[in-house]
């Protein structure tokens, strides 16, 4: 049993959002594979975009790569070929269990320090408390230094 209850999309949810969700479930729909690819996270860009990552699951714990670090570097490879400005105003991670319930994830402790690296106010949706909410990428890490680069 889990603690994460059944995707469900809140009413506080933007129609971008839920966009950005619904692009996720459907990436998730063909990628899905138990044990190798269970999650997939989508970043919506300032320009209206939506760039996409699945969760690679590798033999070697080392070599597996967060669905959210695989989105982030189609922000950065997106932006690189179309002059767009690499900004991240919103993100979700959809997590499938075996029985085919999807949930809405927090990025774990990597992925939000890579998030927050770069998009300290982008919105991030969580499953808290068995509710789903949006907070923005900082209050994931509320002691963590910005980066000067």
């Amino acid at each position: 049993m889990t603690d994460r209850p059944p995707l469900e999309i809140p009413a506080s949810m933007s129609s971008a959002d839920v966009e950005l969700v619904a692009a996720a479930r459907a990436l998730l729909a063909g990628a899905y594979v138990a044990g190798r690819h269970e999650v997939v996270a989508a970043m919506r860009m300032s320009d209206g975009s939506i760039q996409l990552g699945v969760h690679v699951d590798g033999s070697a714990r080392r070599s597996s790569v967060c669905a959210e670090c695989v989105a982030a570097g189609n922000v950065f490879a997106h932006a690189a070929t179309t002059g767009a400005v690499p900004d991240v105003v919103a993100c979700v991670a959809v997590l499938r269990l075996p029985g085919d319930t999807e949930h809405v994830i927090e990025p774990c402790g990597v992925c939000a320090e890579l998030i927050t690296d770069y998009w300290p106010d982008a919105r991030v949706w969580v499953t808290r408390g068995g509710e789903t909410r949006a907070v923005t990428a900082a209050e994931l890490l509320p002691a963590k230094r910005r980066r000067g680069w």
